[in-house]
């Protein structure tokens, strides 16, 4: 059994989907992020950083591991599964994973920081970060006009780069003429398992995060 402790974000969801794609039994501990519930003491315990996901492997001597890219490959190397075998197949998949936690999800993240949470709308901030995004959303889609999934096969890389790329009206970003990125998106968006993780710890509340940005951006 692994508990989940995840809030509604992309972060979280690449936890929850990866668990449901891999059929693995799971709890879940909502953490509500407005109430700054990752920032107690008990919770930092577990990842000194104060960001969910965090899963704890109870049936691994409670091992405890945080970051989304890091439980994505726990969890795909538990099960074998979501991760090629092939040490070449391997290395692309992480290598797409990486692109999303060192790219995609940070300039997503900053674009919503500028474009929907700050009070004042500081244009430049705002344009640089569309921007980016919409140029790395345009290399996912120019490496899926030859590739049916970013590794070969399905993989933990598809569901964290979808996670985010699905969010993409939320940052203010149109992926109107991408059309190999759309396919893969709605793909990946009809598959029971994603459409299912994308639910936990329930459906996005986008009233209730507008309301509670500011509080997070501010602490």
């Amino acid at each position: 059994m692994i508990d989940l402790y995840t809030a509604a974000t992309p972060n979280g969801w690449k936890a929850s989907v990866t668990l449901e794609e891999l059929g693995m039994d799971y709890n879940v501990i909502p953490i509500n992020l407005m109430e700054n519930e990752q920032k107690q003491p008990a919770f930092l315990a577990m990842n000194p950083n104060g960001r969910i996901p965090v899963i704890v492997d109870r049936a691994n001597e409670d091992f405890v591991v945080f970051e989304s890219g890091a439980i994505m490959i726990y969890l795909a190397e538990q099960a074998g599964k979501l991760l090629p075998q092939d040490s070449k197949a391997r290395s692309q998949a992480l290598q797409w994973l990486m692109f999303q936690m060192g790219g995609l999800g940070p300039m997503m993240g900053q674009a919503n920081v500028f474009f929907r949470y700050f009070e004042e709308k500081i244009q430049p901030a705002i344009d640089r970060y569309q921007n980016e995004v919409k140029r790395l959303l345009t290399v996912l889609d120019g490496h899926l006009a030859q590739h049916e999934y970013l590794a070969g096969e399905y993989s933990i890389a598809d569901i964290a780069n979808w996670c985010w790329a699905r969010t993409h009206l939320w940052s203010g970003v149109e992926v109107e003429g991408l059309v190999h990125l759309q396919r893969w998106m709605d793909a990946i968006g009809n598959r029971p398992a994603a459409q299912k993780g994308v639910t936990v710890p329930g459906k996005l509340d986008t009233e209730s995060l507008l309301k509670g940005a500011k509080n997070i951006v501010q602490k």
